[in-house]
């Protein structure tokens, strides 16, 4: 059986189906905002040349419910790029030293092992140096010899070979004399370095001690008596002797 709704009824009762089944609309964000002149502005949407100002969008409530920061300038762009590249390198710096100073811990076991690699880098130094001292000694000989023959030919041309040879030995000397300063300095450079390599050794020995003993303090804290491991192991024991005792009972 139909029935029949009167015209006047029809289209309240359509417009009330669509509300129904429709979806609600979403409510429209807000944001708030502040202008290069510092007032604050409340607007559905961001103008596009306030997107770059950062924003705090509400909800209908007026609660912050998401955050965008202001894009960076050129110079916080530049700066931010300056810390990186300086984090970096102090990264880098960090890692050479770690593993220099593993290199040092691993190559030696006492202070006695570094004076020895000491006596010995600049005992080879020193063979260099004797060595061309002995040379010098000879080429200073060698050209007194050639000066006085040079001498007993007096008013008489000196064959060219002497000047030469004289010449020849004024250089190698100078060369000699110019190694045996460098090997000096490089001894003084040993010299610095393994005193350093020392006092830096007995650092990482003292750390590595010092965190030896922590560690092992914190280990007999927990067996001691009045920690809780250690009271618990020390109520075991008393536990076992009352089951006992009910049971001799």
């Amino acid at each position: 059986m139909a029935i029949l709704i009167p015209r006047f009824l029809l289209l309240p009762l359509v417009a009330l189906a669509v509300a129904v089944v429709a979806p609600p609309l979403a409510a429209a964000a807000l944001y708030k905002w502040v202008d290069e002149k510092g007032v604050v502005h409340y607007t559905d949407k961001m103008p596009p040349e306030a997107v770059d100002k950062g924003s705090i969008e509400l909800n209908k409530q007026g609660i912050a419910v998401k955050r965008t920061e202001p894009a960076p300038t050129p110079e916080q762009r530049r700066a931010k790029q300056l810390e990186e590249e300086r984090l970096k390198v102090t990264s880098r710096e960090r890692e050479v030293i770690d593993r220099r100073d593993r290199a040092l811990l691993q190559s030696y076991t006492t202070e006695d092992e570094i004076d020895l690699a000491r006596n010995r880098a600049l005992g080879t130094l020193e063979t260099q140096v004797q060595s061309a001292q002995a040379y010098s000694v000879q080429l200073t000989k060698r050209r007194a010899e050639l000066e006085a023959k040079r001498n007993a030919y007096g008013t008489k041309p000196v064959p060219a070979a002497v000047d030469t040879e004289l010449e020849s030995i004024g250089s190698e000397l100078a060369k000699q004399e110019a190694l045996i300063a460098e090997r000096k300095r490089d001894g003084a450079v040993i010299t610095s370095k393994y005193d350093q390599d020392k006092q830096r050794w007995r650092e990482l020995r003292s750390m590595g001690e010092a965190r030896e003993a922590a560690a092992a303090a914190a280990e007999a804290a927990k067996a001691a008596p009045g920690s809780r491991s250690g009271a618990a192991a020390t109520a075991q024991p008393g536990a076992s002797a009352n089951s006992g005792a009910s049971r001799t009972r």
